[in-house]
Order: structure tokens, then C-alpha cells, then sequence
């Protein structure tokens, strides 16, 4: 048997679609690398835009001819989309081919649902929200040498715009020692680098008593494990004891993706994100003085509802102070049940597309000024991929690095010394 599964969205789906095809191979199904070939077709989906969504459903479309030739076919729907209210019913609708649809929470309910629908049960859908966390589920995943690593769940923060609490449920935290037994394992399978993922990992402990810093400081003992990344921290809740405990651990990488979304307070306070811009400010320059090797990066909304010029204005100039490495830049979309959807003073789309491209020019001479001082400087790179006698990997601070090496090197740790800084990338030399 074989499985084609697609995944969309952010690296929570990356590391659910992992636990899915674990849980498939147990079953006896191979991966495969096209929907024609495949028995069974699995589409892990985002939700956090409209047309991510509108994306799904199109992709969806093309597996009906599929279906008509192979009435055998498995079709299902996982992820985010999944978990919206009202969406089983919209799919039986819309692609009444599709035989499955698979909550965020339930993933572990896999193989019976599937047994279930070749007994000739009919379409099953599994979205209870039940706030358990499943452990030792199996996984497959697409590196040897890095990992990800959930470490929460959900959220409570409710951002006016964000869908998210909706979908993937309230905030809850694995247990600390449960992480460490994964993290562990994963080293000693291979994993040179693992990535804690959460919605917002400052949070980490609030449901079992422990915390995010104390996690850093256990795992930087893990034998083999070579680098921590995180993604992502809330700047609400960053404190001092993180930046303390990134300081003191030389596992722990330098990178911290540090979402500001707006640099306006009156647009901040409209968003929900229960931070100012000068109380931003103040924790961005409190970061680089507790870690003077900190690489900051960012995520911003333009065109929020009721943004002005000068709101707009105070965005471009946080982006010029704070000094982004990157930024992921995005225009306001509406979704459908968040408070946000429904605000006065919509910002026009012509207005939105243009607030965009001017934030992504000065974005772009940020970054370029701050790989520039990168020049003749050597940083540490995970190998990645290999190419036409070209390594591409990842520095500590996350930025993307290409320098010339064999293809038996991927996976591998390189010193490489910079020699051709771009705004996007750097290309260097190993040492």
C-alpha cells in the first residue's frame, strides 16, 4: 500500500504529518511521491488564511478523476481545516469523495478510522476536543540529523486576528521529563539538531509547573545533541530567565523569531497582543544586552483594520531600530470567526499591496546591512541539501548559507567563513 501525503502550513503540521506517516508505516503503507500512484491521499492543511484554505479545496478538486478510476482510493483531510467548525459538512458537500476528516487532536485514531472505512463503514470524521496529549506515538521523519519536538500545544493568547485557539484547541504543555525522553531518543537516533515547537514556547509549564527555561538547561545536557532551536516565543512572555538561560547554554541557538506583528501600539492593542511598542523595543534591546550574539526575526501584519499611515509609519520605523535578520510579511486576511473579521474601517486591498511592498524594501535593506557585517566572518552550518557541488544549511543564527562541499557532508556540522553576503542568503567558503 501506498500514501501520498501533502503537507501546508507551519512546522507543527510538518511534525504532525511525521506522527501520521509513523503511524501509516506501522500499518504497512510506503510513502510516495504523487497522488496517481497512491492508495490512500492525506492533505495536512492550514487554516491561518483564507486562501490557504481556498488552496486545500483546489488541490482537493484534482483527486476526483483519481477517485473515478480507483473507486478503491482512500482521500482524507487533516490539520487545521479539519478542526473548523462547520467543515465536515462543507467537504460533504463540496468533495463528497473524501472519506475522511481528521481532527488536530486525534491523530492517534488513524488506524481505526481507516480500518472503519474499508469495512465499508463510510465517511468518518474525528474532531472531539479532548485536551489529551497522546505520548509515544511513532514518527518518520524527512531528516536523520535534525527533529522537531512538540512541546505544547494550543493557545490562549486569542489574537483578534488568529484562528488558531479555535483550531488547535486550548493551550497545554507536554510534561518536561516526557520531552526529555523524546529528545533523548531522537539524539541518539541520529539528531544533531532538534527544534521545540509550540504556539507559544515561553508558555511552556504554565499547565505542569515547570518552564521553558528550565527545559533549555536539561536538554543542553542531552549526549549528542549539538544544537536547540525554538519556535516561536510570544514577547509577552519572554522574560529574563529565558534570556538567561539562552546566555548560559551554548546548545541554544541565537536565533530568537520574536513576532512584533504591528509597531503601532493603538494597532497592537486592537490585535489583542497584550504588549506595546516601547515595551518591545525595551525587551528587543534587553535580549541583545543578555545576549549580545542574538539574531532577531520578526512577523508583521500590514493592513489591520483601522491601520493608519502613521500606524503604518511606526512599523517601518520599528523595523529600522529593532534590525531584523528577516521577516515574514504578510497581508491582513479576514478569517471568518475571529473578532478582527468583523471590525470597521477594512484597509482597501490596493492599499494593503502597496503598505507591503514598501515594508518588504526597507525589510530588504535590513537585512542586507546586517549580512553585510557578516562578510569574513566564519559561523557554524548545519548542512542541509546538496546540489550541483553546492551544501545549503543553516547557521546559528538561521540564516540560510551556501558554500561549495560534497554531498557526503549533508548532515554534517561545517565551519564556513562568509565571503559573498546577499540580502537573502549568504555564500562563504569552508575553513
Amino acid at each position: 500500500m501506498r500514501v501520498f501525503l501533502e503537507t501546508f502550513g507551519c512546522q507543527a503540521n510538518e511534525r504532525d504529518s511525521e506522527t501520521i506517516l509513523g503511524l501509516l508505516q506501522t500499518l504497512g503503507y510506503e510513502a510516495c511521491s504523487g497522488p496517481e500512484e497512491a492508495d490512500l491521499i492525506i492533505l495536512n492543511t492550514c487554516s491561518i488564511r483564507e486562501k490557504a484554505e481556498q488552496k486545500v479545496f483546489s488541490r482537493l478538486g484534482t483527486f476526483r478523476a483519481l477517485k473515478e478510476d480507483k473507486p478503491w482510493l482512500i482521500i482524507g483531510l487533516c490539520g487545521c481545516m479539519a478542526q473548523e467548525a462547520e467543515m465536515a459538512g462543507l467537504i460533504r458537500r463540496r468533495c463528497p469523495y473524501v472519506d475522511f476528516i481528521l481532527g488536530t487532536q486525534r491523530l492517534h485514531t488513524l488506524p481505526l478510522m481507516l480500518q472503519n472505512i474499508r469495512s465499508g463503514l463510510g465517511f468518518q470524521s474525528d474532531t472531539e476536543e479532548t485536551g489529551e496529549i497522546v505520548e509515544s506515538l511513532p514518527s518518520l521523519r524527512a531528516y536523520p540529523f535534525k527533529a522537531l519536538v512538540n512541546i505544547t500545544y494550543g493557545c490562549n493568547n486569542f489574537c483578534t486576528y488568529c484562528i488558531v485557539p479555535y483550531v488547535r484547541g486550548r493551550e497545554r504543555s507536554r510534561k518536561l521529563e516526557d520531552i526529555l525522553k523524546e529528545s533523548r531518543e531522537k539524539a541518539a537516533e541520529g539528531a544533531l539538531e532538534l527544534m521545540y515547537l509550540g504556539q507559544n514556547v515561553n508558555a511552556f509549564g504554565k499547565t505542569t509547573g515547570e518552564s521553558f527555561p528550565e527545559l533549555l538547561h536539561r536538554a543542553q545536557d542531552i549526549p549528542g545533541l549539538e544544537r536547540i532551536r525554538y519556535m516561536t516565543s510570544h514577547p509577552r512572555d519572554f522574560k529574563e530567565d529565558l534570556m538567561e538561560a539562552i546566555a548560559a547554554c551554548p546548545k541554544v541557538s541565537r536565533h530568537v523569531h520574536l513576532p512584533v506583528q504591528s509597531g503601532s501600539s493603538r494597532i497592537l492593542k486592537r490585535m489583542n497582543r497584550g504588549y506595546s511598542r516601547e515595551d518591545y523595543l525595551e525587551l528587543a534591546e534587553k535580549i541583545r544586552s543578555k545576549v549580545p550574539e542574538a539574531v532577531l526575526t520578526t512577523d508583521i501584519i500590514v493592513g489591520f483594520p483601522g491601520e493608519t499611515d502613521e500606524d503604518f509609519a511606526d512599523t517601518l520605523s520599528l523595523v529600522e531600530k529593532v534590525g531584523y535578520d528577516s521577516a515574514f510579511t504578510f497581508m491582513y486576511s479576514p478569517r471568518k470567526g475571529t473578532p478582527a473579521a468583523a471590525m470597521e474601517n477594512q484597509v482597501p486591498l490596493r492599499e494593503k499591496k502597496a503598505r507591503l511592498q514598501e515594508l518588504m524594501g526597507a525589510q530588504a535593506r535590513a537585512a542586507a546591512g546586517l549580512h553585510e557585517k557578516l562578510r569574513g566572518k566564519t559561523l557554524r552550518v548545519l548542512a542541509e541539501s546538496w546540489s550541483q557541488g553546492i551544501l545549503s544549511g543553516r547557521a546559528d543564527g538561521n540564516q540560510l548559507v551556501h558554500c561549495p562541499g560534497g554531498r557526503e557532508q549533508v548532515g554534517t556540522f561545517l565551519d564556513v567563513t562568509v565571503t559573498d553576503p546577499q540580502t537573502w542568503m549568504l555564500k562563504g567558503e569552508q575553513k
